[in-house]
């Protein structure tokens, strides 16, 4: 059914009630809304009276004239909504404020339609009108909050990725600029922090990580950024480590030394790539020193392997290898052969065998205490590396 015009007297009636109506929604979003209740002249108060008296002027207005251009009115509503965004709040206060002001207004329609005699047929256009306004002006104020939280996550993102990347620097920044981007990045920064370096085949779906935590996944070694991975509040840390697979977790450093945690971190990945550490889990350098040491001086020890273990070195693959291998053990065992026979699962009479004949190639080199050291550190590169049973 087609409706007929609004009362002509309509608009001039309202406008006479504009201030007060105005005044009252001010006080009411005051007394309800505790974000909005700071004292006149203040910057809340400033926004709540323009904000109030704008959408208040434009609805008597439309009455008047029903295709008004809505567009200043709403893109007014957009900066409100980017303006709660950028301070961090919620939409909650505005939305609120919203409700108050149409509930004060369907207050006065409703007593003013007794006191003027307007048909139901008026109240409830003016309702309608209403409601038709809050709705477009609470939907341009979520347009732009949406909108402004977009872009604020976009350049936290990009802090955090600049942050990330400043705290494996070699050389370090320095604190004070580490700290500055951690505020930008609203990033609580820890006194230690620790690397984990992963393979380009880190399953995507697994990368769901603490919010703490910051990941170069495109990196061509991926790896995360972990505050104080060994202090407490870690239990979402490491099963979400062991979804991702293969990682190697790089030693605990103070905040500045994330270098040195990640050079190790990738050390760990080399040797996990070769089958020398247990791969399909998180590994931590901590536990791994001597391959870690190993591999850092490989070349020295390859360089000077045939030295130190000459007799060793000539015997065919199949002999040296359980020689090596022994020897190794034992003394890793503190000289207790019956410590080395039980982890190599052979006989005790067995590991003295092959100490001895180990003595008689060497003519007793290697019973010195001189030296042990380097001795293992050479056996231990020569049974991890494999190049105890090949042709080395």
């Amino acid at each position: 059914m087609t409706r007929g015009p609004m009362p002509a007297e309509l608009p001039d009636l309202l406008r006479q009630h504009i201030q007060a109506a105005v005044d009252e929604m001010e006080r009411e979003i005051r007394d309800q809304v505790p974000e909005y209740a700071g004292g006149d002249g203040s910057a809340y108060a400033t926004a709540v009276e323009r904000t109030v008296s704008d959408t208040v002027a434009f609805f008597v207005d439309s009455v008047d004239h029903p295709d008004a251009d809505s567009r200043k009115l709403t893109d007014l509503y957009m900066q409100l909504g980017e303006q709660e965004a950028r301070q961090g709040r919620s939409l909650d206060a505005l939305q609120t404020a919203m409700r108050v002001s149409s509930q004060i207004a369907c207050r006065r329609f409703i007593k003013d339609a007794y006191r003027f005699g307007w048909s139901g047929e008026t109240l409830g256009r003016l309702t309608d009108s209403l409601f038709m306004l809050v709705a477009r002006i609470a939907d341009a104020a979520a347009q732009g909050y949406a909108r402004e939280q977009g872009q604020l996550a976009s350049e936290r993102e990009r802090r955090r990725d600049r942050l990330r990347d400043l705290l494996v620097a070699e050389p370090s920044p320095g604190p004070e600029a580490i700290a500055d981007l951690a505020v930008a990045a609203r990033w609580d920064p820890p006194k230690r922090i620790g690397i984990v370096a992963l393979p380009p085949s880190a399953p995507a779906g697994a990368r769901i990580l603490p919010p703490a935590v910051l990941a170069d996944w495109d990196a061509p070694v991926p790896y995360l950024v972990v505050p104080d991975p060994e202090g407490p509040g870690q239990d979402r840390l490491w099963p979400a480590l062991r979804r991702l697979g293969t990682a190697a977790v790089g030693p605990t450093v103070p905040l500045g030394q994330g270098a040195v945690s990640l050079r190790w971190a990738r050390h760990a990945l080399t040797l996990i790539e070769r089958d020398l550490l247990p791969g399909g889990g998180p590994v931590r350098c901590v536990d791994h020193i001597t391959s870690l040491a190993t591999l850092a001086a490989e070349e020295l020890i390859g360089a000077t392997a045939g030295t130190v273990l000459g007799p060793l070195l000539d015997l065919p693959p199949a002999r040296r290898r359980p020689l090596a291998e022994t020897l190794l053990t034992y003394l890793q065992s503190g000289d207790n052969a019956v410590i080395a026979a039980e982890r190599l699962h052979i006989h005790e009479q067995t590991v003295r065998y092959r100490l001895r004949r180990i003595a008689e190639l060497t003519d007793g080199r290697f019973s010195e205490l001189d030296g042990r050291l380097d001795l293992m550190l050479m056996l231990s590169w020569l049974v991890r590396s494999g190049r105890a049973g090949d042709g080395a």
